[in-house]
């Protein structure tokens, strides 16, 4: 328990870090009027707004959905967060994808619009999915899911960490989608790792003669 408790830390530990990190290279724009930044976002400003607050209510809300405290202590306002960040969920994804495809105007490839599309089917599936097995009372499966479309979620912070870190976004859009594509595939991954750690922190611990049933080693043991 203390290990998995520790392993949990770390993780969200590393993720505050990276979303700190993207704040300050990508999104300080924000408190600056006068960036130049803004006259890119002026011509879909009215959809960015919706996918900016949806995104935030996203990220605030995931993390809380992990705390067992708080899931046992306060059932309802666990059950709140989670209908929040479904909600969040399928705002995030429609508008990104079409804010994509609205960027194609500005001389965006449709390759942009097609990895948008990818992420936003894959974050509100396993959304979509983990709600389902919440409702029907089925936790393990709905802490599964909910651990995927994180993953998918925190795709968004791991692409302009990367390139932000590595300086691969000066390198063009090649690298780019590559770093996209890559931290999209991953991300799956990533979250059943997460979902079988039990498993796989105790599989090489156990002894091979351990695994096998006392008959089976005996008719080893017989000589031909």
């Amino acid at each position: 328990m203390k290990a998995k408790f520790n392993a949990k830390h770390v993780v969200f530990s590393v993720i505050a870090m990276m979303t700190v990190y993207v704040m300050f290279h990508n999104e300080r724009f924000v408190i600056q009027p006068e960036n130049p930044a803004w006259q890119h976002y002026a011509p879909f400003k009215w959809w960015l707004l919706p996918h900016a607050i949806a995104g935030t209510l996203m990220y605030l809300s995931a993390p809380l959905q992990f705390s067992e405290r708080l899931r046992k202590r306060f059932p309802t306002l666990h059950r709140i967060g989670g209908r929040l960040y479904v909600l969040s969920v399928f705002i995030v994804g429609p508008t990104g994808a079409y804010i994509q495809y609205f960027e194609e105007r500005m001389g965006f490839p449709r390759s942009f619009t097609v990895l948008a599309v990818v992420d936003a089917a894959l974050l509100m599936g396993t959304t979509l999915l983990a709600f389902v097995f919440a409702y029907r009372r089925k936790i393990a499966q709905h802490r599964q899911w909910m651990i995927r479309s994180y993953a998918v979620a925190l795709v968004f912070v791991e692409v302009r960490f990367v390139l932000g870190v590595t300086g691969w976004e000066q390198l063009g859009v090649e690298m780019v989608q590559a770093v996209i594509w890559s931290c999209l595939a991953l991300a799956l991954l990533f979250a059943d790792l997460a979902n079988h750690w039990t498993e796989l922190s105790t599989l090489w611990r156990t002894p091979m003669k351990a695994a096998m049933p006392s008959e089976t080693l005996a008719r080893i043991a017989e000589p031909v």
